[in-house]
């Protein structure tokens, strides 16, 4: 096991806690809905800030909506590199808050009354909890902001993805997944540049300390001294945030096309997937996280399929 149980005990609860909040959200922005069988169209709240592409005229087939996708993608990984390179801080720092104040606040705004301005209360809210998370950074105020940006991202996309376009999704994010992992290392030193230099990090992060670390700490508190100034190890368990949000997208997509039941299967899937990763893995190894959720997905997408579509 890579981290003690404990530690992954957390990341597991944290990561089911927010695929719940995410279907939660996503449904809560929902135009379509599944009753008795048949999808029907309904009217949920819509995306708040521009963002609802429902709003936006017809949407594109699955071609085009890969395809773009793919481009975006390529496009945004590049630009981050770029500023990484020239070492533009403030620029990703900057890019960074307005994502997440952006997300924070479609995901509050699904969980208030619709009342007047209530779009301008989650924002106003999200900006705020943005700054603690930015600006009075600790252990709460980093993973709770966490359980609440990712689905207010997968709001906006659930929306122009089918039960096709998501399989082809999550295989193509796999597939960059292991190539970023296992062999260019990109995504360990894109997670090393967000902690030490914009000391931010988009997904869980929790540190923790060895059994002979605490000894230690427990040695010098008897002995009297100033811990204040001393440094110690500590290990890091992280979840990126790609690894959070693509099964919830998941999930959100065979909620509108299949219904509630198959959803929670699929999330039970990617949390299966999740699961068995945590516990097989080996310390002081980096592994790609979205092919075993992924595999987990397709597992209950299976199941999904065979009980509920046939």
């Amino acid at each position: 096991m890579k981290h003690n149980l404990k530690i992954t005990a957390i990341i597991l609860l944290m990561f089911l806690l927010t695929q719940f909040i995410g279907l939660y959200v996503v449904n809560t922005y929902a135009t379509q809905a599944v009753v008795n069988g048949n999808v029907t169209n309904v009217t949920g709240k819509a995306i708040p800030y521009g963002m609802g592409f429902q709003d936006q005229g017809q949407i594109p087939d699955v071609e085009s909506i890969i395809i773009s996708f793919i481009f975006s993608f390529v496009i945004a990984v590049s630009l981050v590199f770029l500023l990484i390179k020239v070492n533009a801080r403030f620029i990703l720092r900057a890019w960074f808050f307005i994502v997440v104040v952006i997300a924070l606040g479609i995901s509050i705004t699904a969980f208030l009354p619709s009342i007047s301005y209530a779009a301008w209360i989650g924002l106003g809210a999200g900006a705020l909890l943005a700054f603690l998370k930015f600006f009075r950074r600790g252990f709460l105020t980093h993973n709770v902001t966490e359980l609440l940006i990712y689905p207010g991202i997968a709001a906006v996309f659930v929306p122009i993805l089918g039960v096709i376009g998501i399989i082809i999704l999550l295989i193509l994010i796999s597939v960059y997944d292991m190539w970023a992992v296992w062999k260019s290392k990109i995504m360990q030193k894109m997670a090393r540049y967000q902690m030490d230099k914009l000391n931010i990090f988009g997904g869980f992060f929790i540190p923790y300390a060895s059994k002979k670390v605490k000894e230690k700490i427990k040695n010098y508190k008897t002995a009297g001294k100033n811990l204040e100034k001393m440094r110690f190890k500590v290990n890091v368990a992280i979840l990126g945030g790609g690894d959070i949000i693509f099964p919830i997208i998941a999930s959100g997509v065979i909620l509108k096309t299949w219904g509630f039941l198959p959803a929670i299967i699929t999330t039970l899937g990617a949390f299966a997937g999740l699961t068995g990763l945590l516990f097989f893995s080996e310390k002081k190894k980096f592994y790609p996280a979205m092919p075993f959720i992924t595999a987990g997905i397709f597992l209950a997408l299976i199941v999904d399929y065979l009980i509920f579509v046939i």
